[in-house]
């Protein structure tokens, strides 16, 4: 009685993904404090002072000058607009030739949106609406093929390691390899277990996510060495450059390849190499960022274990409420838990896979194959949505209960559904479909 008043889980069950949204929103409102209060403590000091002493410039300029505060406001005012329009105290480039025009595309249909060029007439803004909405849409679509192609290669390699890792434990002391028949039977019971591990294999995230990031610090090094030696700014400056452009966040205090000429540097080789590093920056650190939000999600998985903990007492032991419908993965102990039938999930994909013969998000497909996932897809998310809006359970699929992958939409889905996919695939074959 005493933990039942107690409970914060009183009204009934709590709904998982609903647990797992308001944990992640809570997390996110906390960062942002964080992250407030230590740039404030870090960047006011300084731009006070910045403050301070463009006071007194002003004041002197318009002294030493004989100049009226208000005519000398009203010139800088002139000269902040024909900023706006590109125009420096320092020779640029040009921005509204074909070549400064493609990059500024470059820069709307990846997000990063420097904002060093932006359209100034009407109907320049009205056409970047609609270029911006299938350019950024395709853009992202590019990213999430990218991102399972290199999830794909990245599994077959680990697969392929521990594959050589196995084989060598199961060596005997005189270096002869044993049959798979006597493995079984007269090793007793290890070369059962390890051949049991070796088929339930796993791709961790963690390695995953160690080699991506290993690959997006690699290619910002390189970047950085390029920019500091060209553009003339600091290391240090040149890796929050790259950061900044590589995560689309593109504040636009520093932009790379803006002069008209670069001394001592080939300058079409430069821009070349600028647009290289830009479009493999932002592929890594997107495949990073969406490996990381899985382990976000694993770590709101845990604390959503060590909460449901304490709430046992709200569950009955034994049957259902019967006036309560059961719903979507509700935090509840695993044993009360219903057995679902398949579901349209699980049947849409299987019927998808032996349409085309071939799995379809584990090898390269054709544009037929692509529309075929894609009305299975679309038919999985109406499904979704509908169970979710009457509040029936959705019904997942036993092939990702059973490789320990969650599902997902978006690239969470695909780096989910990639990593169950190539632990269940032999490495030779999967390698051999991607390279087709």
């Amino acid at each position: 009685m005493a933990c039942r008043s107690g409970c914060c889980c009183g009204s009934g069950p709590i709904n998982e993904d609903n647990a797992r949204f308001l944990l992640l929103a809570l997390f996110i409102i906390v960062y942002l404090l964080c992250g407030a209060a230590v740039f404030s403590a870090l960047e006011q000091p300084k731009e006070r002072e910045a403050k301070e002493r463009w006071a007194q410039r002003f004041e002197h300029f318009s002294q030493k000058y004989n100049l009226s505060k208000k005519d000398l406001s009203n010139f800088l005012r002139n000269y902040e607009e024909a900023n706006v329009a590109g125009i420096r105290v320092d020779t640029i480039r040009p921005r509204w030739d074909f070549t400064g025009a493609f990059y500024f595309v470059g820069t709307v249909v990846s997000t990063i949106g420097f904002g060093m060029t932006t359209p100034a007439t009407i109907g320049g803004k009205v056409f970047l609406m609609f270029y911006g909405l299938l350019g950024c849409a395709a853009t992202i679509l590019f990213f999430n093929l990218f991102l399972e192609r290199v999830i794909t290669v990245i599994a077959v390699v680990l697969k392929s390691c521990h594959e050589r890792r196995h084989n060598k434990a199961v060596l005997p002391q005189n270096g002869q390899r044993v049959s798979g028949a006597n493995r079984a039977s007269g090793a007793g019971g290890n070369g059962g277990g390890k051949g049991e591990d070796l088929a339930g294999w796993k791709p961790s995230v963690y390695c995953v996510m160690l080699i991506l990031g290993a690959a997006a610090i690699l290619v910002s090094c390189c970047a950085s060495l390029m920019y500091s030696a060209t553009e003339g700014w600091g290391y240090l400056d040149s890796l929050y450059f790259c950061f900044v452009a590589f995560s689309t966040i593109g504040f636009g205090d520093m932009v790379s390849s803006q002069r008209v000429v670069y001394e001592g540097h080939a300058t079409a080789a430069y821009r070349l190499g600028n647009f290289f590093f830009i479009l493999t920056g932002v592929c890594c650190i997107y495949s990073l960022f969406n490996v990381i939000s899985i382990v976000i999600k694993q770590v709101l998985n845990w604390l959503l274990r060590r909460l449901e903990a304490p709430c046992r007492c709200c569950f009955p032991r034994r049957g259902h409420h019967p006036h309560r419908h059961p719903r979507r993965n509700v935090v509840a102990p695993g044993h009360l838990r219903a057995r679902r039938d398949p579901s349209i999930e699980t049947d849409g994909i299987n019927e998808s896979e032996t349409d085309t013969g071939r799995r379809m998000s584990g090898e390269m497909i054709s544009m037929r194959d692509f529309l075929a996932a894609n009305k299975v897809n679309l038919a999985i998310m109406q499904k979704q949505l509908s169970e979710m809006a009457i509040g029936h359970p959705r019904q997942s699929s036993s092939s990702s209960r059973q490789n320990g992958f969650s599902g997902g939409v978006g690239a969470l889905g695909i780096m989910n559904n990639r990593l169950a996919e190539t632990s269940k695939r032999k490495p030779a074959d999967s390698l051999l479909l991607y390279l087709l």
